[in-house]
């Protein structure tokens, strides 16, 4: 089949978020259908059919549906598994198809490192959509097939074996005002697969609540913090002019090594991938998971590109210095919390904490790798922060938030629709009983019991 396509220019304004309130930008991007529990989904099936289930949705005694990726067994003997994970972008095909097919795969692959894989094993399935014969779609289609086929899988070692398309993604129809028509994006669904030798590596989003412990932020996006696709965008109704990207394939391929240098080294208690929400969205249900406190420190991320002079006389008067700076911080905030860059953060304990640098040095992230904050225990000597998200920036709280309140208004979407679904009354119970302080979870205790003789 030959085809003549023609690209289609398009130009979007950036993101403009000169007075967006950070209580109010959480509080949207976790109640973000995008974002939020997908408990509603999850629960209206049985997760350990066969009972070779080693990791399913759900992570922790309290049950939170945060997984990486779901990993099974090969048989009811050994340890041998096999991992798979999904990644997609599409929102951000409306600005840069090519960066949206890059991103997907970067998505599958930093979930499917949650469970001990080898990059070499790791073939995926892309479910190409498109809506050919609209104006400029053809050639979008056929720039992110290249950028994906011919340029960053092979740049990774790995390959697309299997997929399938759909090519007529638009709807019409007529009403009393006319004629209507929705064309969808250009989208790549990538699925990724890898078998792996021992299961027992697979690391969860499940905050370790008894150790002194440090989160450390590996950004592949290198402070770029471009927020056009994101949540919070979309939450302002806006789509933004330059979205994430993997610029540097080179990156993904030494994430990969240093995260499992580390997991072999037993030095990460908990891993999770910065994707949909930004960081904020990743250490939030890393601490639903674990049900312990965090405070972060967005200070290292905060530093680059901030672009205001130190001298006042270029603004004029110290009032007005203060100001443009004062504001400034707070964008550089909301992008540091909610920008979709590429990256995983990293529990681990804080006695490790400079061996981990080291070994992400070695792996050439350590330019890119940086001490975001600290865990608040129960059992912590230091009790500020304890059951609580605090952001913290220039010495100062500019967030704080009760945890089991997060957790109320990240569970609030699967309630609503559970209400229209099951029985009203269970789901109001259930919806209460998420993320509640005292609620013990589930534990096993086991007990032998000695055979009697008769």
């Amino acid at each position: 089949m030959h085809r003549d396509v023609k690209v289609l220019a398009r130009t979007f304004e950036p993101v403009k978020l000169t007075g967006v309130d950070l209580q109010q930008a959480c509080i949207n991007v976790l109640a973000s259908p995008t974002v939020a529990s997908k408990r509603f989904l999850i629960t209206i099936g049985d997760r350990t059919v066969g009972g070779l289930s080693h990791r399913d949705q759900m992570v922790g005694p309290w049950q939170v549906p945060v997984a990486d990726c779901a990993v099974t067994l090969a048989d009811f003997k050994g340890f041998a598994g096999e991992a798979m994970s999904m990644g997609e972008r599409t929102p951000l095909a409306s600005v840069n198809a090519p960066a949206s097919g890059r991103m997907a795969v970067a998505e599958a692959i930093t979930n499917l490192l949650a469970a001990p894989i080898e990059l070499s094993r790791v073939k995926l399935s892309a479910n190409w959509m498109a809506a050919c014969g609209e104006p400029g779609e053809d050639a979008a289609l056929y720039a992110t097939v290249k950028a994906v086929g011919l340029e960053l899988c092979p740049a990774l070692g790995i390959s697309i074996p299997v997929g399938k398309d759909s090519l007529s993604m638009r709807t019409q129809w007529k009403d009393e005002e006319g004629a209507k028509k929705v064309t969808s994006p250009v989208s790549l669904i990538v699925t990724a697969f890898a078998t792996l030798a021992d299961v027992r590596g697979t690391l969860t989003p499940q905050l370790n609540a008894s150790d002194d412990t440090t989160l450390v932020l590996v950004d592949l996006g290198r402070g770029q913090n471009r927020m056009g696709g994101s949540i919070l965008s979309q939450t302002l109704g806006q789509l933004g002019d330059q979205v994430p990207d993997l610029d540097h394939p080179q990156d993904l391929v030494n994430l990969v090594n240093a995260v499992n240098a580390l997991r072999a080294q037993g030095q990460i208690l908990a891993y999770h991938d910065r994707s949909d929400g930004g960081l904020f969205a990743t250490v939030v249900e890393m601490a639903f998971a674990g049900h312990v406190g965090v405070s972060l420190n967005v200070d290292l991320l905060v530093l680059e590109g901030d672009g205001i002079s130190d001298s006042r006389a270029d603004v004029g008067d110290s009032k007005n210095w203060a100001g443009q700076v004062s504001a400034r911080r707070e964008e550089l905030t909301l992008k540091a919390l909610f920008s979709e860059e590429l990256g995983v953060v990293l529990q681990v304990r804080t006695l490790e904490r400079s061996a981990v640098m080291q070994t992400l040095r070695q792996h050439g992230l350590g330019k890119y790798s940086h001490e975001i904050g600290k865990t608040r225990p129960a059992n912590s000597a230091i009790q500020v922060g304890v059951g609580e998200i605090q952001v913290w920036r220039d010495a100062r709280a500019v967030f704080s938030a009760k945890l089991h309140d997060l957790h109320q208004v990240w569970d609030a979407t699967s309630w609503k629709i559970c209400r229209q679904r099951d029985n009203p009354a269970c789901a109001d119970a259930e919806h209460a009983a998420a993320g509640a302080p005292l609620d013990p979870g589930l534990h096993v205790n086991l007990v032998q019991k000695s055979r009697l003789r008769r």
